[in-house]
């Protein structure tokens, strides 16, 4: 069975492919739910290169969206500057043409499971909080590190739109295991002052 989030994210994808739709617009026609989808919708380009400038966009519009999910709210809301961020034509192609994939793994680990989890609206928050957390990582100078948290966020989201609550307890086991890596690599950068730029040459 098709899941909600990959019928979502491809009718949206499609839909910036053929015009100049804002995260603004998106949040209004998806109300609740476009809590999860545009989270979704902004760090799924993280799993690939991206042109420069939309880091730091579409990373202040997930930590600001997730920051909201934490403190309870079910309305979401952005900065009018990161509001009317538009997606670049050829990038919204490249993430359609990806989708699938990726889509095709997650359809395979999901489906509506321990729904008092699910439901529960402290399970939403905490969800906030470990998307924000994630998003703080990635967000973090690390080259080659921005599909690992991103992996973690879009579990989140999946969880989040298919009422898995299974799959949200191991999204938060996931983010320990993210959260340890990460220790392991700054700890690893810290000490070794020299790494860094060498992975740049």
């Amino acid at each position: 069975m098709p899941l909600k989030f990959s019928q979502d994210i491809e009718s949206l994808l499609k839909r910036l492919s053929e015009t100049s739709l804002t995260l603004a617009d998106i949040i209004t026609e998806t109300k609740e739910r476009g809590f999860s989808l545009v989270i979704g919708l902004i760090t799924l380009p993280f799993l690939f290169p991206m042109p420069p400038g939309l880091t730091a966009v579409l990373g202040i519009g997930s930590l600001l969206l997730a920051a909201q999910m934490a403190l309870g709210r079910r309305t979401p809301w952005l900065p009018k500057k990161v509001a009317q961020f538009q997606f670049p034509h050829a990038f919204v192609l490249l993430l359609l043409k990806n989708l699938k994939k990726i889509t095709r793994i997650l359809e395979k680990l999901t489906k509506r499971r321990l729904p008092r989890i699910a439901d529960n609206p402290r399970v939403w928050q905490m969800n906030g909080v470990c998307i924000a957390w994630l998003t703080l990582l990635l967000m973090l100078p690390i080259p080659f590190t921005n599909p690992i948290p991103t992996i973690g966020i879009l579990l989140f989201v999946v969880a989040t739109l298919e009422s898995d609550g299974l799959l949200i307890c191991i999204s938060y086991i996931l983010t320990l295991l993210i959260t340890l890596l990460f220790a392991f690599i700054i700890y690893t950068l810290w000490h070794t002052p020299g790494l860094l730029q060498n992975l740049f040459q």
